[in-house]
């Protein structure tokens, strides 16, 4: 998850919801969103 940038890796969190992949998958994506302190960045529609 390196190799992406920060709004490719925030897309992909919208996408994987959006998809409904993996519970798994979706908790990789927002591990990496912490820890690149990108939490503020998130639009939660609930």
């Amino acid at each position: 998850m390196n190799h992406l940038s920060d709004e490719l890796l925030l897309e992909s969190f919208y996408k994987a919801h959006e998809l409904k992949l993996s519970p798994d998958f979706i908790y990789l994506i927002e591990k990496e969103i912490h820890k690149r302190r990108l939490t503020h960045k998130l639009e939660y529609s609930g």
